[in-house]
């Protein structure tokens, strides 16, 4: 079973909300990808990403309309699977992206890792693991704002495929 979560920036022209479309952005090499939509940036996190958004979805109230705190790993538009047994594709727009890139830029992380801190360390081993789940955490965030920072800046929208 893929335990991986994966995130896909992809030009808002060559969006398609079609399953079979989104299935193939997924399934093709990324040369292929490439090709077809005209450029390709991934992020994929492990595992531990339903954790990670547990990081974001428990951040202190921001005042923002679109929550972007709560789309950074499982939020967007859903596309449904016809097998209803398989997740849906998650479909956030160019300008949510950017919200959330916005979002994530500005965050802090340490406030990030406080508040979820006492749910997080006892699933990665406690106080004594704290230094390499923080770090974990820490690296993942780094990246997931870097994705998210150039997809903004390309104006570009994200799709997201969860594991099946």
């Amino acid at each position: 079973m893929n335990t991986y979560f994966h995130l896909r920036a992809v030009p808002p022209p060559a969006l398609r909300n079609s399953v079979n479309w989104l299935e193939r952005l997924f399934e093709d090499d990324w040369e292929a990808v490439r090709r077809r939509v005209g450029g390709h940036r991934e992020e994929v996190l492990d595992k531990r990403y339903l954790d990670q958004e547990l990081l974001y979805a428990g951040a202190p109230p921001h005042r923002t309309e679109a929550e972007p705190k709560s789309q950074v790993v499982l939020g967007g538009r859903p596309v449904f699977h016809p097998d209803r047994h398989r997740p849906p594709f998650l479909v956030l727009t160019a300008a949510q992206a950017h919200r959330v890139a916005r979002f994530l830029t500005m965050a802090d992380f340490d406030a990030l890792w406080i508040f979820a801190r006492d749910e997080l360390l006892p699933r990665y081993g406690g106080v004594t693991a704290e230094p390499e789940t923080r770090g974990a955490f820490a690296a993942a965030h780094r990246e997931l704002t870097a994705f998210y920072a150039q997809t903004a800046e390309y104006g570009e929208a994200v799709v997201k495929r969860l594991p099946a």
